[in-house]
Order: C-alpha cells, then sequence, then structure tokens
C-alpha cells in the first residue's frame, strides 16, 4: 500500500475472478482508498463499488468498446500519467498479475519510468476454475503435478508439453478455448490418450458458471457447450475425470449453475 505521506504511487492488484467474495482483503483495502482505479472488464459492479467516493473509476478491459483501451500501451501510459500527478493509482486485474496478466510488463515499465508500485497476488482462474468445478488440479495416486499454460500461441504450447511423458501432469490451459482443436491435435500426436479426461470451465467463480466435462479427443467437438463470452479454462488430465464438489453453495452460487452438458 502506498506508505503514509508518500503521492503517485501504484498497485498492481490482483482481482481474482472479479467477484467480491474471492477478493484478499490486502486488495480491498487498495481499492478503498485508491484516488485512480484502472480496471479490466468482467469485474462485479459490487467490487468496484467499493472505491471511495470521489475516486475515478475507468473500465480499461480489453473487451471493453472504449478506444482508449484497445492497446497496453494506453494503459501503460494512463497509469503513469496519473501517478505523476500525485495519485494513489491501483490498476486492478483480473486473476493474479503475474500469471498471464501482462502484470511483469506493467511493473518493469513503471520501474523504468521511476514510478514506485507494489504487487498484490490475486487468486488466479489456474486455481479457481479447476476448484469451483470440483477438480483438484493434484491427487494422490493419480498425479503430483500440474502445469499451467497459455494455449493463446501454438508453438509455445507445444514446446512446453514436448518435454513432458504424457499423462504425467494435470494440464491447466488459459486462453486456449479458440485454439482448442489444435491443443487436441498437439497432445495426440505427441501420444496423450484421447479417453484422457478433459473439463471445461467457463466463467469460472461467476455466476453462471457453465462447466463441460468429456474427454481429449473430443476436445472441439463440442454440442452442448457455449461459454457466452465469458473467459474458459481448460482442465485436462485424470483429475479432471473427478468430481469433488462442495456441499455448500460457493458464494457467487456457481455450484448451482453448474453444467453437465458433454463437450
Amino acid at each position: 500500500m502506498r506508505p503514509e505521506g508518500q503521492t503517485g504511487f501504484v498497485s498492481l492488484v490482483g482481482a481474482g475472478p472479479g467477484r467480491l467474495e474471492y477478493l484478499t482483503l490486502g486488495a480491498l483495502r487498495r481499492v478503498e482508498r485508491a484516488d485512480m482505479i484502472f480496471h479490466d472488464a468482467l469485474l462485479d459492479p459490487e467490487l468496484l463499488a467499493q472505491a471511495r467516493p470521489g475516486a475515478e473509476v475507468v473500465n480499461v478491459g480489453k473487451r471493453a468498446a472504449c478506444a482508449r483501451a484497445a492497446k497496453q500501451d494506453t494503459i501503460l501510459h494512463l497509469m503513469v500519467e496519473a501517478a505523476r500527478k500525485g495519485a494513489y493509482v491501483v490498476r486492478l486485474k483480473a486473476g493474479d498479475p503475474f500469471v498471464l496478466g501482462r502484470g511483469g510488463e506493467e511493473g518493469l515499465y513503471l520501474r523504468q519510468q521511476g514510478v514506485s508500485f507494489e504487487v498484490v497476488p490475486g487468486l488466479s482462474s489456474a486455481l479457481l476454475a479447476p476448484q469451483v468445478a470440483g477438480i483438484p488440479v493434484t491427487h494422490r495416486g493419480l498425479t503430483t503435478g500440474f502445469l499451467t499454460v497459455s494455449g493463446h500461441h501454438l508453438d509455445g504450447f507445444r514446446d512446453l508439453v514436448l518435454g513432458l511423458t504424457p499423462m504425467s501432469v494435470t494440464l491447466v490451459v488459459l486462453m486456449g478455448f479458440r485454439n482448442r482443436d489444435a491443443l487436441r491435435d498437439c497432445l495426440l500426436e505427441l501420444g496423450w490418450r484421447s479417453d484422457l479426461p478433459l473439463a471445461l470451465i467457463a466463467g469460472a467463480g461467476q455466476a453462471p458458471q457453465r462447466v463441460g466435462r468429456s474427454t481429449l479427443g473430443r476436445l472441439g467437438l463440442e454440442s452442448e457447450f457455449d461459454p457466452q463470452g465469458a473467459p474458459v479454462t481448460m482442465v485436462i488430465g485424470w483429475t479432471a475425470g473427478l468430481e469433488i464438489a462442495s456441499d455448500l453453495e460457493t458464494p457467487t452460487g456457481a455450484r448451482n449453475a453448474r453444467s453437465a452438458a458433454a463437450v
């Protein structure tokens, strides 16, 4: 948090799935004290309502229609400009700032520009999504490790999984739904079994949350699963065949909204 008496400070804050219930106490305190908040898309209005009266709240989400939110360079410029004017700035990011969230880029840029900052961790969908779907990423007798990987760049995905023994870990794939056919083909070519369990979780931790379950060989042949524009997390591995759901409804009502749709 901004040191007492200091002006021009930035907090890179992880907002988790964007729901108030999943926000850390440290993140909430920073939201409540910020002069300016630059936030990602898909954050719950209840979370943003925690900003103090008079704070300026700006949507710079990549999904927003706002023209100035279209480029990362614009976001960097806005943060630095506000901090240099003496504002306490919170960059409220979905998930965790340092897990496929460009927090590293933003931190490096702030350092280069001489702007003081901190990083406040958030709950990444790489852990949240499997959990709210009742899927442990590790389980005794099935797997002792997991790998979080982006599915956005196919070459990078292949390079990472190439060094793995097929089926030896649980794969948690973020930003890969559009490339699911190519990801499936890549894994099958590398010896991953077509009957390996798979789950798709859309809008993890939000309401409604949608979960589809199938196998690796059927990935891309979805007939019922519709993410409706929400981010999708893919879980591929033996643990994806488990469903250890809580007996209690989640704070967002996600348990009741889970879908059993085959994919």
